[in-house]
């Protein structure tokens, strides 16, 4: 996949992933590039921002809110986690279901 490609669509999943501020800023393009550039899969940092997500959105009633997201690299050290995770794509999928689920009933 071409180098622009990659960006565009691991931007737009980041600007769409719940808990973000949903603005991409030049910082954000940066990392997306040397993530491009390390051959880091697109669809495991898709499954960092869905698993990231997911933690985020799943906590104890009560707990204190968290605050919104507002770069790309919050994510980096689950995106190294994913790298190495021997997990199933079905659990992200898994995972991408709970997570609309919750967006659109709030629980």
């Amino acid at each position: 996949m071409e180098q622009c490609d990659y960006v565009r669509r691991l931007l737009e999943a980041y600007r769409t992933t719940p808990g973000t501020c949903g603005a991409v800023r030049r910082p954000d393009r940066l990392l997306a590039a040397q993530l491009h550039q390390r051959g880091v899969p697109l669809e495991a940092v898709q499954n960092a921002l869905t698993l990231a997500a997911a933690r985020r959105m799943i906590r104890p009633a009560g707990a204190a809110p968290l605050g919104t997201i507002r770069s790309l690299a919050y994510f980096s050290a689950v995106i190294e986690e994913v790298l190495t995770l021997p997990v199933s794509p079905d659990y992200f999928q898994h995972l991408r279901r709970k997570i609309q689920r919750f967006v659109q009933t709030g629980r």
